[in-house]
Order: C-alpha cells, then sequence, then structure tokens
C-alpha cells in the first residue's frame, strides 16, 4: 500500500529540508509544496553541485517525479517563471513535471510595496520579513479579495478584481505609508502576459494528488520555513505568514488528514534563526564556539543572504515543535559542523519568572524572557563527513544522538552527514 510522508522544519527554518526531500523523492511518485511562497529557499548538493530552489519542489531534481505546488502556497508567477528557466538551462525538465493549483492567491507589486513599506515604517520593531510581499498577499487571501490563479486565466474577472484591489491597496501605500501608488495598467499587462507561460500548468492539484494515491504512488510533502515560525504556534509576531506545521498539509494540498501516514521532522545538531525574535540559546557569531556554528556551517539565508543567527542545540524548542506537529522521527542534520568543538552544550528546558519548564513557551513575550538551562556534553574530534553508517561515527556524536533522542521523546530516524545527497544515514526508512 501507498504510505505518504510529510516533511516539515522544527525550528526556525533552514534546517536542510530540501536536502531530505530531494534524498526521499527516490521511493516517491508525487512532491507536493503546501505553504509559504518564494521567501522559502531549498539549496541541494547533488555530485558537487550546488542547486537554489525557492518556489519549485525539491523533488524536481529527480527524473521522472511529478511536482506539484499547492493552493496553500502564494505564488509569484514572474519568480515561477525565472526558477523554471533557470533549471531548465541546466538541463532539468520542469514544464511536463510541474503542476500549480488554480486556487493559489497570486503575488502581485502592490503586496510587494506594503510589505516594505511598513517593514521601513516599523524601524526597530520590524519583523524580520524577506520583503517579499508574502504576508500581504495572505491578508488579502483571508480577507477573500485575494486573485488567485484561476483569475489569471479571465481578462475580465482578473481587470475587475485588481482594480477594485488597487483602490484599496494605493488608499494605504500613498495615504498611510507615504509611497508611490501601483499603476494599474502596467500591472495588468504584466499579470496577463506572465499568465500566457502558466496556462499550460495550472491544474486541480487535489484531484490529481488523490489519484496518484488511489494508483498506489507515494506522496511527499514539503513544508516551507520551520514549525516556530508557524502564524499560530511560533514566536507570534516574529512569524512567518502561513501555518508551516505538518497539518497544514492537508489544508494547504487539498487532501485529508487520513492521507498523511509519517511526520519527518528536520532538525539541525544546533539552532539558527534569521530575523527578529526570541532565541534563549543564541550565541555571539563574532567569536567563540557562535563563530565556528556560523561559518563552518555557512548561516547565511539561502534568499535573502542575511547572516543567520547561531546557538546551542534547543532540546524545550524541539518538544514544542514535536507536540504541534505529532513528529513520527526526526533527521538530524548538519552534525558535522560540531566536529572539532570540545565540550556541546544542549539546552534542556528554562528559568522563566523563578520557574523552572522544559518546554518552549507559546508566544514571543514569555520566550524573550527565558534563560536557558544547560547540559554539557563531551565533543569529538574526528570528522563525521560522509560518515556511512552510525557505528562509523564518534562514540561521543553517538552518545550526543541519543541524549537528544531522549530529551525530545521521538526517534531519530536519519541523520545527515553533509551537505551532499549521498551524505545520509538512514536508522529507519520513513517509506518503510
Amino acid at each position: 500500500m501507498a504510505k505518504n510522508v510529510v516533511v516539515i522544519g522544527t525550528q526556525w527554518g533552514d534546517e536542510g529540508k530540501g536536502k531530505i526531500v530531494d534524498w526521499l523523492t527516490e521511493h516517491a511518485q508525487g512532491v507536493v509544496r503546501f505553504q509559504g511562497g518564494h521567501n522559502a529557499g531549498h539549496t541541494l548538493v547533488i555530485n558537487g553541485q550546488k542547486t537554489a530552489l525557492q518556489l519549485i519542489p525539491s523533488g524536481i531534481m529527480r527524473p521522472g517525479v511529478a511536482c506539484y505546488i499547492g493552493n496553500g502556497v502564494v505564488l509569484s508567477v514572474p519568480d515561477l517563471l525565472r526558477e523554471i528557466d533557470r533549471l531548465e538551462s541546466l538541463g532539468v525538465e520542469v514544464q511536463s513535471r510541474l503542476k500549480v493549483s488554480e486556487a493559489c492567491p497570486v503575488i502581485l507589486p502592490y503586496h510587494v510595496a506594503v510589505d516594505l513599506a511598513r517593514e521601513e515604517a516599523r524601524g526597530d520593531a520590524k519583523i524580520g520579513t524577506t520583503g517579499k510581499g508574502i504576508g500581504p498577499t495572505y491578508e488579502d487571501k483571508v480577507a477573500r479579495r485575494a486573485i488567485r490563479v484561476a483569475d489569471l486565466m479571465n481578462k475580465a474577472r482578473l481587470e475587475e478584481k485588481l482594480r477594485e484591489n488597487l483602490d484599496y491597496h494605493n488608499h494605504v501605500l500613498v495615504n498611510f505609508l507615504h509611497k508611490p501608488a501601483i499603476d494599474f495598467q502596467k500591472t495588468l499587462d504584466d499579470a496577463l502576459a506572465s499568465a500566457e507561460r502558466l496556462r499550460p500548468l495550472v491544474a486541480d492539484v487535489s484531484s490529481a494528488l488523490h489519484e496518484t494515491f488511489r494508483q498506489g504512488g507515494n506522496l511527499l510533502f514539503e513544508g516551507a520555513q520551520g514549525s516556530m515560525l508557524d502564524v499560530d504556534h511560533g514566536t507570534y509576531p516574529y512569524v512567518t505568514s502561513s501555518n508551516c506545521v505538518a497539518g497544514n498539509a492537508a489544508a494547504g494540498s487539498g487532501v485529508g488528514p487520513n492521507m498523511l501516514h509519517y511526520i519527518l521532522g528536520i532538525t539541525k545538531a544546533y539552532t539558527t534563526r534569521v530575523g527578529s525574535g526570541p532565541f534563549p540559546s543564541e550565541l555571539p557569531t563574532d567569536a567563540g564556539v557562535g563563530h565556528h556554528l556560523s561559518t563552518v556551517g555557512k548561516e547565511f539565508g539561502t534568499v535573502t543572504g542575511r547572516p543567520r543567527r547561531c546557538g546551542w542545540f534547543d532540546a524545550a524548542l524541539l518538544k514544542r515543535s514535536v507536540q504541534i506537529n505529532g513528529v513520527s522521527g526526526i533527521c538530524l542534520t548538519k552534525l558535522d559542523v560540531l566536529d572539532g568543538i570540545e565540550t556541546i552544550k544542549l539546552c534542556t528546558g528554562y528559568k522563566l519568572n523563578g520557574k523552572e519548564i522544559d518546554i518552549f513557551p507559546v508566544g514571543a513575550e514569555d520566550a524573550a524572557r527565558c534563560e536557558p538551562i544547560y547540559e554539557e556534553m563531551p565533543g569529538w574530534k574526528d570528522s563525521t563527513l560522509g560518515a556511512k553508517s552510525f557505528d562509523a561515527l564518534p562514540a561521543t556524536a553517538q552518545a550526543y544522538i541519543r541524549r537528544v533522542e531522549q530529551l525530545i521523546g521521538v526517534p531519530i530516524d536519519m541523520v545527515s552527514t553533509g551537505p551532499d545527497r549521498e551524505e545520509t544515514l538512514v536508522l529507519r526508512h520513513p517509506f518503510q
């Protein structure tokens, strides 16, 4: 019987989901993105060649696998087309294998303008968005005024909805944010031009996924960002604008929860975060271990290039993530970045308001007041890079993995020992 796997990030994103989705795609017939937009960045290394993806599912790098962009994704059509062109210039066949939901809300220039202007107006209180219009597009979706992919295919309907939306957004831009208005005719012409290229890719993604599963095909659901950036369960308001948790794989692609069989949580062997918001186990990155994690781990954002904040592994954060996702097993990534650190610390809980707690609190206010409680373990000098079996890891690295399992209460089923597709240890296969 077919089996479906959901891949989600369990921290603040950038955990290495793209590589694991690519690796697992060998066992899948379809891969679907179910939330976020081109603010996501997945970097793959295949045979030493690096490829960065933003919208197209990471499964595109496996020939013959169908890829889907589900209704939960907000879509920048020009960015999608540029990504297709770039991949096809590298010899990857995309257009015959990619389908886009007709229900995806479309990111338009006024969304980007509002996003950038609001962040500028916030000053030091900014959220730390990528400025790509993601939040304002999700706002339009919830306000029931979004222009969706299906609307792009109907000129009269698009023109009517765009005029109404621009009346609203230009009023906000000019009168409240003191920025120039967005031109109606140029926006319409550009949208219609890109729609013609998009038209052959538009499909009923929900029905396609159900049909693949009915015929015995495995499906892989690819999340973007990380669970602690979830708009409901993350460090609100320092979050993204969508639900990043595993449950949204159902709503964001049009399948029932009974079709989600195994939840794989991708987790770095340490912790990183991009943008603003609380980070209890954070270390300074200008010296010491923080500098080591930043430089050895090459911790810069795939989409923005921003340096990532770095810190010790936070088991209390993971306990919250396991709880809100129903994680079946963990893939621990970037273990090799810890090579050479003499003493490794694990954050096992926090002191908050005079009490000790062992799970990450809800919301940014309490999280910002958390003082980390650490447990120390010996590190290892031998390299773990490219290790082919669990027994090949140094004994102290094995002990570190087992201790993480104990603290979070979930098995570590996979370990990534390097950036390449083949540098992956499997202790229990998600599809078996």
